[in-house]
């Protein structure tokens, strides 16, 4: 397993929900005795914010702030598609092998549906980031090809995360031409890759996923679940994505 993605990876998990907050109400268990304050203090924050993150108008208002407006498109802005590996399963029992998850599964099924109506060339992009098992980009290919019937003309199987994502697949397309891309991932990821895929020299048009029409507010919105939270987990993620890109560029 790549050491540098394990040690990520896991610095990451207690920066974000639900373990940080596990953690501060860990600590405010054992603060309640000797400092009684600061320990129902953090037994607030932890129970609290907990239930705010599970909350899907919470998680929901938290996704929306990092997705741009998305763009009509017309097949005129860009001369390529480019599909953002989401994540993949490993040793699938069902598929005899490693497979997509379902976010890829989701920016595969709309990037097919760009080429099909654009007829645009598509690149997908994403290596095996713990250093074990098939690329993410070759699994793409495979499930473009088989279950979609769409040509995949580029594959970039060695990056471990968005930047890598932009870079490896700059050395690839700029050598065929291309300086605008489509750019297909879900829209809360499109404002940490965006950066990236222009600094690394494309000129971007955005094809984001999981834009919502419907803005009714019900009254399951404010009962918590576990999709919510994981929504707020992955809205965490991105911002702190965003901060740690910016810190290392």
């Amino acid at each position: 397993m790549d050491a540098s993605w394990l040690i990520t990876n896991l610095f990451a998990a207690f920066l974000l929900p639900p373990l940080n907050l596990a953690i501060s109400g860990v600590a405010g268990l054992m603060l309640l005795k000797r400092k009684p304050r600061w320990g129902k203090g953090l037994l607030f924050v932890s129970l609290g914010g907990i239930w705010l993150l599970s909350t899907p108008i919470v998680a929901g208002k938290f996704l929306d702030s990092l997705a741009p407006d998305p763009v009509k498109l017309t097949g005129r802005e860009a001369d390529a598609i480019v599909i953002l590996g989401g994540g993949r399963i490993r040793n699938s029992v069902e598929y005899g092998g490693d497979t997509v998850k379902s976010y890829t599964l989701e920016r595969l099924r709309y990037g097919a549906r760009l080429a099909r109506q654009f007829h645009k060339p598509v690149l997908v992009t994403g290596g095996a980031p713990e250093g074990i098992g098939a690329a993410e980009g070759r699994i793409m290919r495979s499930v473009l090809a088989e279950e979609f019937r769409t040509p995949v003309r580029w594959v970039e199987d060695r990056s471990r995360n968005t930047r890598e994502n932009a870079r490896f697949s700059a050395a690839i397309l700029h050598e065929a031409g291309i300086r605008r891309i489509y750019l297909v991932t879900h829209g809360w990821h499109l404002a940490r890759a965006m950066p990236e895929f222009r600094q690394a020299g494309f000129q971007v048009v955005p094809a984001g996923i999981g834009y919502k029409l419907d803005g009714n507010v019900e009254l399951f919105d404010f009962i918590p679940n576990a999709q919510a939270l994981l929504n707020s987990h992955l809205a965490s993620h991105e911002w702190i994505g965003r901060a740690w890109y910016q810190l290392r560029k």
